[in-house]
């Protein structure tokens, strides 16, 4: 029946029937996987056109939870410039972050997992599979050496990039333990030479939030402990169940762990002498004797108009952290979970200039950057502006009062802009540069002369390069 309907005449002659539709996506799949294989080709390429000068300046990836860096690719593997990152990033349309993926999966593939590089190449094995298996292969607890990570290729190669999460991880597991990377474990039988990988974690999920208002969280920890906080959320939760709650049991212990990270047993059920606070107080009941126990800051921007002398705002506003919208009926419980201080801050005028004297940035103008910006304005960047840098996009130059000569980078809005670390440091050092066309609207120039256009609503590839050598930077003062 399908195959007449695919050759019906009112399908007309140049529609596609199943048959012919299916062939068509899965050719245009294969150009996918080959692009995708060249592109990583490419990007190793790019990687060899930019080693560092010295090892302070190569690039590395912040580790979270850690207070050290990991190199973007495993040992064995060449150092890779810091900057030259962010150039190839934007041509593709992706962040820094990314672009250093991409160029540590290459060079992972190309000098670690030579036989999975090669079956990319060879059309046998996607490039998001491999890049699968060199993002584990990185970021291993312990280091895989060459060797290990030679071992591990020569598994995968043997199945054809078809192994799993779940069997890649074994896989790792067994080649730390075959190849004697983990610290032995003081705790184990010496007898029986168990070495241990201290998988102990917690991880939050704090870039990606639900429209629920809610994110995730995933955690390893002893079984002592885990046995502890099991008993003490089971008991959170029959406690709200007494006091009249009528929620389900997974969000009253999802509560129950909030009241824990604000020290809610602690305080809210022990009165200054160390005794149990009962009936009302345990209900909820403010005690001005004890201290405010939520420490957590959150930025929410709402709109308000007035109304018989009262404000009335509307219900939903903007979350900083997160990016994400809010509901003003979830931010209003969320402060009656307890004794949370909030803040009303004056509103902001964005169409009002301001500025300053001397180098410093108060407050005040630091506060109108970060409304204004919102994150990051180097182009693909979405990191929160509030914890960037506030930079001078034209340069203070702090010996013009003394000569008598115009401040040519003067602390003004106009010439203000929010960077992260990373990309101020990167328009400070490099041949990148930057100019403000309008408040708010920014226009990029890569060292080798692509532009790009970054506003509120996102990033703009503007006129390509003139074909030539790449454009040599002015000293700088």
């Amino acid at each position: 029946m399908i195959e007449l309907l695919e050759a019906g005449p009112e399908a007309g002659a140049d529609a596609l029937g199943p048959t012919a539709l299916l062939a068509s996506i899965k050719a245009s799949r294969s150009i996918e996987n080959t692009e995708a294989a060249r592109q990583l080709d490419l990007a190793a390429r790019w990687a060899d056109l930019h080693p560092p000068e010295s090892i302070h300046t190569a690039a590395t990836f912040a580790v979270a939870g850690c207070e050290h860096e990991e190199p973007i690719a495993g040992p064995g593997t060449p150092l890779v410039a810091e900057f030259c990152v962010a150039e190839l990033g934007t041509v593709l349309g992706i962040s820094s972050v990314s672009a250093k993926k991409l160029i540590g999966h290459a060079l992972e593939l190309r000098h670690r997992l030579p036989r999975l590089w090669a079956q990319v190449h060879a059309g046998r094995v996607s490039a998001w599979r491999a890049r699968a298996v060199a993002e584990v292969t990185i970021h291993s607890a312990p280091a895989l050496t060459v060797e290990a990570a030679a071992f591990v290729d020569a598994q995968v190669a043997a199945v054809a990039g078809k192994i799993g999460p779940a069997q890649l991880d074994r896989l790792v597991a067994e080649t730390i333990k075959r190849y004697d990377l983990a610290d032995a474990d003081p705790a184990a039988d010496p007898e029986d030479g168990y070495l241990h990988v201290d998988p102990r974690h917690v991880t939050i999920h704090d870039q990606d939030v639900h429209f629920a208002g809610t994110i995730r969280l995933e955690a390893e920890i002893d079984l002592a402990d885990g046995l502890d906080l099991h008993q003490a959320l089971a008991h959170n939760a029959a406690a709200q169940k007494a006091l009249g709650s009528t929620e389900a049991l997974d969000v009253r212990r999802a509560k129950a762990l909030g009241d824990l990270a604000r020290t809610q047993t602690a305080l809210d059920l022990h009165d200054s002498d160390g005794g149990r606070v009962a009936g009302e107080e345990r209900a909820g009941v403010s005690r001005p004797d004890l201290p405010a126990a939520r420490e957590v800051v959150l930025h929410a921007h709402f709109d308000a108009r007035f109304s018989d002398d009262s404000a009335v705002f509307g219900p939903t506003g903007r979350l900083e952290e997160g990016q994400r919208l809010v509901l003003l009926e979830q931010l209003m419980t969320w402060c009656a979970d307890s004794r949370t201080e909030i803040t009303i801050k004056p509103v902001v005028d964005l169409n009002q200039p301001k500025s300053a004297p001397g180098y410093d940035i108060p407050d005040r103008i630091r506060d109108h950057v970060i409304f204004r910006d919102r994150t990051c304005v180097f182009p693909f960047c979405s990191r929160p502006a509030r914890g960037c840098d506030v930079d001078h996009v034209i340069e203070y130059d702090h010996d013009a009062e003394a000569e008598g000569r115009p401040q040519p980078g003067p602390t003004h809005t106009d010439n203000l802009a929010a960077l992260c670390r990373f990309h101020h440091r990167l328009k400070t050092h490099s041949a990148w540069r930057y100019a403000m066309t309008a408040p708010g609207i920014f226009e990029w120039t890569t060292p080798h002369g692509h532009r790009y256009r970054r506003d509120r609503t996102g990033t703009t590839a503007l006129d390509p390069p003139e074909p030539g050598p790449p454009r040599i930077p002015s000293p700088r003062r």
